[in-house]
């Protein structure tokens, strides 16, 4: 595993982070097994968010932590302030009530990284790096942050903090990835920035080196080797269903058969190779992944140590027919 660096937080962050979406409660014992493999694989980084099974994936994950002795030794984000059916929820008062309802969850008395979950435009800024410094200051919080922010409103939001002597968001948190996202995966607010539509995005955060933990960085197993051209026709439930609406298409099929064949010549699996070609690329990326086993956490995990030249990542890109 390599290893790099939060603004503001000062335990190593794992180059490789979990995802804790999958734990339950009546499945504790499970949860722990798998949260052990991740650790053991040299996982520190970790994503939950309020509201992730009503709570209990925070409950699970301090819980877990607690028992285990690692409070100084792993960094959660942690996000807030979704959307609630037609009610848009990016305002001082639910940060503050969704951030109490975290600590209160994970029995922790701060969180390292507090991420908006959604946003809302028509809210200012101002007032929400307001908050989020009020509550670092009180010791709540290390550091802030957005998931699904678009790049200008961040760099709003730090020009505001500037400006004023505050705090910046450290963190960003799009969808992205080595597949395109061809439709909305969680409906209003997702924001990606994959695809030749968002090169001034992905140039902004080449620019200034904001650290990125992007979402479904392995496109919902799309890169798994469950999915190929010829059985597309025969997959079924939510799970495939999704997938399928929202990275099947031509282009994705190329990149994952030449991640397949990369895979092949380097002992590798293509879920490997995709996490590689963001580790590797010129963002500073913590993808987040999402093993349900411990296989998985350890494949994951090996993407930190797995090298990509140049030249591999352009033919990834299909800019060149050779590598």
């Amino acid at each position: 595993m390599k290893y790099g660096r939060i603004p503001y937080v000062d335990i190593p962050a794992s180059r490789v982070a979990q995802g804790c979406m999958m734990l339950q409660e009546d499945k504790c014992e499970e949860a722990f097994k798998l949260l052990d493999a991740v650790y053991e694989a040299g996982v520190t980084l970790f994503d939950s968010a309020h509201g992730y099974g009503g709570g209990a994936c925070d409950r699970v994950f301090g819980k877990w932590v607690r028992n285990r002795g690692l409070r100084d030794k792993v960094i959660l984000l942690d996000k807030g302030c979704h959307h609630d059916g037609a009610v848009n929820r990016v305002t001082p008062q639910c940060i503050t009530s969704d951030l109490n309802d975290c600590l209160k969850n994970t029995g922790f008395d701060m969180i390292d990284i507090f991420a908006f979950h959604r946003d809302d435009d028509t809210q200012p800024v101002g007032p929400l790096v307001e908050r989020l410094n009020q509550h670092a200051s009180e010791g709540k919080i290390r550091a802030f942050g957005a998931s699904n922010w678009s790049h200008r409103r961040i760099a709003e939001a730090n020009a505001y903090a500037q400006a004023n002597g505050l705090m910046p968001m450290a963190v960003s948190s799009p969808h992205y990835s080595l597949a395109q996202c061809i439709d909305d995966p969680w409906g209003r607010g997702s924001v990606t920035i994959t695809g030749t539509g968002r090169q001034a995005a992905r140039d902004w955060y080449k620019a200034n080196q904001m650290p990125l933990l992007p979402w479904s960085s392995l496109c919902g197993g799309f890169f798994s080797g469950r999915y190929r051209r010829d059985n597309v026709h025969s997959l079924a439930g939510w799970a495939d269903e999704h997938t399928a609406r929202c990275y099947f298409s031509e282009f994705n099929f190329r990149r994952l058969e030449r991640a397949g064949e990369l895979a092949k010549e380097k002992g590798a699996t293509p879920a490997r190779v995709a996490l590689a070609w963001m580790l590797c690329g010129p963002l500073n990326c913590f993808p987040l992944t999402a093993a349900h086993n411990p296989d998985e956490a350890r494949d994951n995990a090996a993407a930190a140590d797995l090298t990509l030249t140049p030249a591999e990542i352009a033919w990834l890109n299909l800019e060149t027919q050779s590598r």
